[in-house]
């Protein structure tokens, strides 16, 4: 057993699930690794070290570069604006670190793919956080699809919706500007990546993206509400996508549909500990889809609980990112999903992006 010394920079929201999952990943999955939390960068030194008090890491800083090239950290995690991602991870490669970058993988498909040859060419442990499809339910149900369970696919529909920008009168953030932190920077990889992990690649598009609420406090809106696109995957399947961040009454509308010609899959995030299986057997009477509540016997699910149906939770998931994080690390390879797995996901959000333009099918 060794200790690697962490750094996160951006100690907000995702900040601090990484920081509480480093903490917990030791103990959850007896990793052979054990992170020492060295250091948090935030947008000035006093934030930094409030962060820092807070979730117990040793020193701070107001600087992120002060953080990269600091020798005591041993592998980084990026949890800050996408407009950050490269530069960050430039100076990371350049020291040879290992990196954790949460989606998407840059503020643009150029960022992204420069960021790919970055971690490429410096051969260092690279992967981004997707944390929605390493839920017990949807490991298994990928499982389930890779065995063939339901048949040859014929049909992928996906969504991941939201409501927290729904109310017309919620006032003007951050949110409300940038490609990078609209709903197809924002909230469509999720879903988009979910598909590929499924489904396997998407060849081509048709897609459609509007701002529902062009002003906030009389100030524009320069990015989108939602969208939503056709697609057509590599192995034939046909698809549907949609992405809305002003969807009233979702909360965390994370939900796919898979048909095949021997069953079928449903799942909904707003339900996690939950797939829903249909198959085609047995008296036509009898046939239906029935629950299946995850429990030890799923992937992943018996570190967290040894009692079936008790359930795992969002930060689970975030723990499960780390303990793939820090065996990638101890292995000194990159391991699904890495950079150039975000890669794909920018590739086919800019083909969404393209096809809006010109009204018309593209191919990937």
């Amino acid at each position: 057993m060794a200790d690697i010394g962490l750094g996160i920079i951006g100690g907000g929201y995702m900040g601090k699930a990484h920081a509480v999952a480093y903490r917990a990943v030791g103990a959850v999955f007896e990793t052979r690794l054990r992170p020492r939390l060295e250091m948090v960068a935030a947008a000035s030194d006093a934030s930094a070290e409030r962060y820092a008090g807070a979730f117990g890491f040793s020193r701070s800083t107001g600087d992120w570069r002060r953080l990269v090239e600091d020798p005591r950290v041993e592998a980084i995690v990026i949890a800050s604006p996408p407009e950050t991602h490269l530069e960050i991870t430039r100076m990371a490669a350049d020291l040879g670190k290992p990196v954790f970058c949460e989606k998407p993988l840059g503020a643009s498909l150029q960022d992204a793919q420069e960021m790919v040859k970055l971690a490429e060419d410096a051969g260092i442990v690279n992967m981004i956080g997707f944390n929605y499809i390493r839920t017990p339910a949807s490991q298994f149900a990928r499982q389930l699809i890779c065995e063939g369970t339901i048949g040859e696919i014929t049909w992928f529909r996906g969504e991941h919706t939201e409501d927290f920008y729904a109310d017309p009168k919620a006032p003007l953030t951050w949110r409300a500007t940038g490609d990078a932190n609209g709903c197809m920077g924002d909230l469509a990889p999720h879903m988009i990546n979910a598909a590929l992990a499924l489904m396997g690649p998407v060849t081509s598009v048709m897609a459609e993206i509007e701002t529902v609420h062009e002003t906030r406090g009389g100030v524009a809106v320069t990015n989108d509400d939602q969208g939503q696109m056709m697609c057509r995957f590599a192995g034939g399947a046909m698809g549907h996508l949609f992405f809305s961040r002003v969807s009233t009454g979702r909360k965390m509308g994370y939900i796919y549909e898979v048909t095949g010609t021997k069953g079928a899959i449903r799942f909904n995030q707003e339900d996690q500990n939950a797939v829903w299986l249909y198959k085609a057997e047995g008296p036509e009477a009898e046939r239906g889809f029935r629950q299946i509540l995850t429990g030890p016997a799923h992937p992943d699910y018996a570190p967290f609980c040894q009692g079936p149906g008790h359930g795992t939770g969002y930060q689970d998931q975030i723990i499960i990112e780390a303990r793939d994080f820090l065996a990638a690390i101890e292995a000194g390879a990159a391991r699904w999903p890495r950079f150039r797995d975000g890669l794909a996901v920018s590739q086919i959000v800019e083909a969404a992006r393209q096809s809006h333009a010109a009204r018309s099918w593209i191919t990937l």
